[in-house]
């Protein structure tokens, strides 16, 4: 590994505990191992490690979020996430290749919807126009795909902004609108995971923008 991955991983080892391990992975359920460290313990891994090396660039970033990924250790994973998260002023449009990738291996809501809400979401914000253009077209691809783990993060992606007045409200509910318009008995609908994103989305509207509403479908 490289020299921050290595940090990571042992910071991770070290602030773990075995029974937490045990609880961590019964929870997960899908294969993932756990080293029974705390969010907060992974939070406070991603800032110290940044502090040790300040100067990463956007390669290095990119690099170690992958390198973290890689192995299939759920704190190791978080981290990636919030490595990503912390350096959202470093990412572009090319970066939702990877982010997809990380998307459609996780399979958790604990790791999709931050990916999701608090990395792509702000990446694409930050964007220019002409790049904001191409990030939509892959979110609508995202939204239109088989995996609805993807779907999901297509679905969430947007709701940072829409919440706070921001956000194109059309291009939700053309994505939700073409989720909830799938078979509801599909073999690979991850249990609804992309129906559920649009609930918790228009849930979290009707505290903030109740004026929002999602066309009924075309009969």
């Amino acid at each position: 590994m490289s020299d921050p991955a290595d940090f990571v991983d042992a910071a991770l080892q070290r602030e773990g505990s075995e029974e937490r391990a045990a609880e961590t992975e019964a929870e997960l359920g899908n294969g993932l191992r756990s080293y029974g460290s705390s969010v907060g313990a992974v939070r406070g891994t991603v800032r110290d490690t940044l502090r040790r090396y300040p100067r990463l660039t956007h390669d290095e970033v990119t690099a170690l979020s992958s390198e973290l990924w890689a192995a299939p250790v759920f704190e190791r994973r978080l981290a990636a996430v919030v490595l990503l998260q912390s350096n959202l002023r470093l990412l572009g449009n090319s970066d939702l290749t990877r982010i997809e990738g990380f998307v459609r291996e996780a399979r958790l809501q604990v790791l999709v919807d931050p990916l999701a809400v608090d990395v792509t979401g702000p990446l694409m914000e930050r964007l220019d126009p002409p790049a904001r253009a191409r990030a939509d077209v892959v979110l609508d691809r995202w939204a239109h795909d088989d995996d609805a783990w993807l779907r999901r993060a297509a679905l969430l992606a947007p709701l940072r902004a829409l919440r706070t007045g921001g956000g194109n409200w059309t291009a939700f509910t053309r994505s939700a609108r073409a989720v909830l318009s799938r078979p509801v008995d599909r073999e690979d609908d991850g249990g609804g995971v992309d129906r559920t994103a649009v609930s918790l989305v228009l849930t979290e509207l009707e505290r903030t923008r109740p004026e929002l509403k999602l066309p009924l479908p075309d009969r």
